[in-house]
C-alpha cells in the first residue's frame, strides 16, 4: 500500500478550491438530492471528486442538520477520504448538541475529527489527531451578519496566535445564493503541513457548508 502522503495527493498543495454541482431536479423541485462536489487545484485542474452518500428520506426529512457519509475520490476513481457526520440535534444554544465530523484517509483509517465548540454567536471548532488530542482551532465570523462578500473562517493555532490556513465561503452571485445551496470554498493551508490534518480541514469544509450555508426546503 502507497504510503499517506502519496495515497492523498496532498503533499504539493496548498490551496483547494471546491465547487459544489447544480442539482436542475433540486431546483425545480425542491427535493433534496445527494451533494456533488469538485475539488480542483489553483490551476482548475480536478483532483477530487466528493459525492455525499445519504437516503432521501433523510436527506428531506433532516435537512441541513442531517447526518451524512461523504465519499472522496481520485481521478481514477479510488475512495481515499470518507467523511462521517453523526447524528446530532441543530440547537446553537445547547452545549450538549455540538456538532461532529470523522475523517477517514484511507476509509477505515481514521486520521482525525472536527469539533465544533460552543459559543453563543460565532462558529467555533477544534481540529483534533486520531487520538481526539486537539491540534488547531477554527474560527469564523456571525455568519448570519454576512452578504454579498467572502465569509473567512480563520485556522490557527492551538494558542489562537499564528494563523495556519484559511477556509473561505466564495460569493457566487445574488441569483444563485437566494434560489440554490450550491455553494463554492476555497481552502488554504501551508504546503508543508501534514497530510492528515489537511485532510480533516477539507473535512471542515464541508461540516461547515452544511452547518451554515446548506437552506432548508
Amino acid at each position: 500500500m502507497a504510503p499517506l502522503s502519496q495515497s492523498l495527493g496532498l503533499t504539493k498543495i496548498d490551496q483547494i478550491l471546491i465547487h459544489q454541482q447544480l442539482e436542475v431536479l433540486e431546483i425545480v423541485t425542491g427535493f433534496e438530492e445527494n451533494n456533488k462536489y469538485e475539488l480542483k487545484n489553483v490551476l482548475g485542474q480536478r483532483v477530487y471528486f466528493a459525492a455525499e452518500d445519504t437516503d432521501c428520506l433523510t436527506r428531506n426529512c433532516c435537512g441541513p442538520s442531517r447526518p451524512f457519509t461523504i465519499k472522496i475520490t481520485d481521478n481514477l476513481g479510488r475512495e481515499v477520504i470518507t467523511l462521517h457526520r453523526p447524528l446530532r440535534c441543530g440547537s446553537c444554544c445547547c452545549p450538549c448538541c455540538l456538532q461532529e465530523l470523522e475523517v477517514q484517509a484511507p476509509p477505515g483509517t481514521t486520521v482525525g475529527y472536527v469539533v465544533q465548540n460552543w459559543h453563543v454567536c460565532l462558529p467555533k471548532f477544534t481540529i483534533q489527531d486520531e487520538k481526539r488530542r486537539d491540534i488547531l482551532k477554527i474560527t469564523g465570523p456571525c455568519v448570519l451578519c454576512r452578504c454579498c462578500e467572502d465569509i473567512h473562517f480563520e485556522v490557527k493555532s492551538l494558542d489562537e496566535t499564528c494563523p495556519v490556513g484559511k477556509i473561505s465561503k466564495q460569493w457566487t452571485g445574488l441569483a444563485r445564493e437566494w434560489f440554490t445551496d450550491s455553494d463554492n470554498f476555497g481552502i488554504s493551508f501551508p504546503m508543508d503541513l501534514d497530510v492528515k490534518m489537511k485532510a480533516v480541514m477539507i473535512g471542515a469544509c464541508f461540516l461547515i457548508d452544511f452547518m451554515f450555508f446548506e437552506h432548508s426546503k
